[in-house]
């Protein structure tokens, strides 16, 4: 079967690259991160393939698989091929033609011509336990208001929002209704001075960067809020004062100082937010961009 599912995966990489038009290495890698950041099916697999064959990035092959695992659970036909295609060929997991099978069954489900044709040869098993990154999610709990700290109660919908949407990026809903708090006090109107919108307040380009279209739409806002707050969590690998800091100041800026910059309105700020939200370290998803330089030698929460 190996040989076969090669040959079938070179073929399936190269229609897939063939007359597509792209920017500067650079640039195109930049927006090819930028929307994965945000959970986007193709653009994960596309930067998977990338770490896969060391297109314009280092290989790695676990950050391969698990950019191919989070768009798999999406359904996205073609990470689940390629995902299924690694374990056919053991390239960073073990050789496992069971699970290999089964991911091409799930692939030729969506759609994906190779992954149908490979099924005239294999057969998926009923049995077979998938890779642990494609389990499905446990419900989340109803959520109840007593469940949030008295600290952090405002608009009872923003609140069954948050809560709502959060675990999908894997943020803690505590620490966004703290932002909000001291953001917006949950106001889905609020301007500020520099033209952050909305309830978790964002600039325009911190909109764009994320893919909101209306910042003062409270579900795209927490959206965008949330998927910043996932994509600093990853870069200072869960340390909750310079996610904070960042979140207020731009990471830039807490790269610059080393830590919280000296302005007294990010120190205001975080303070605040750390008075509501007292935990100092998070879980982080360490598939959604590489840690930034000044985390070298610090330990962050594990994902």
């Amino acid at each position: 079967m190996r040989r076969l599912v090669q040959l079938a995966a070179i073929t399936a990489l190269s229609v897939g690259a063939a007359g597509v038009a792209k920017a500067s290495p650079d640039a195109y890698l930049a927006d090819l991160e930028a929307a994965a950041g945000q959970g986007e099916p193709k653009a994960l697999t596309e930067l998977a393939r990338r770490y896969e064959y060391a297109e314009d990035v280092r290989m790695d092959l676990q950050k391969a698989r698990e950019l191919y695992c989070r768009a798999a659970k999406q359904g996205y036909a073609e990470a689940q091929f390629q995902l299924g295609w690694m374990y056919a060929n053991g390239r960073g997991v073990e050789h496992d033609d069971a699970v290999a099978a089964a991911l091409f069954g799930m692939a030729a489900s969506g759609g994906h011509e190779y992954a149908a044709k490979l099924l005239s040869y294999v057969h998926p098993q009923s049995d077979t336990k998938l890779p642990s990154c494609l389990t499905p999610d446990p419900p989340p709990a109803r959520l109840a208001l007593d469940d949030v700290a008295p600290a952090l109660r405002g608009n009872a919908d923003v609140q069954r929002l948050v809560y709502r949407l959060a675990p999908e990026y894997r943020v803690d809903p505590q620490l966004a209704l703290a932002v909000i708090m001291v953001e917006s006090d949950f106001n889905s109107s609020a301007v500020s001075p520099k033209n952050a919108q909305g309830l978790m307040q964002l600039v325009p380009k911190t909109a764009e960067r994320f893919g909101v279209k209306s910042a003062f739409n409270p579900t795209e806002n927490i959206k965008g809020g949330l998927a910043y707050l996932r994509w600093l969590l990853a870069y200072f690998q869960g340390d909750v004062r310079l996610v904070v800091a960042a979140y207020n100041a731009g990471e830039q800026a807490v790269e610059k100082h080393r830590g919280v910059p000296p302005y007294p309105e990010t120190r205001d700020y975080v303070r605040k937010v750390t008075s509501i939200y007292p935990r100092t370290n998070l879980p982080f998803d360490s598939s959604v961009v590489e840690p930034s330089p000044i985390m070298r030698g610090k330990a962050g929460a594990q994902p």
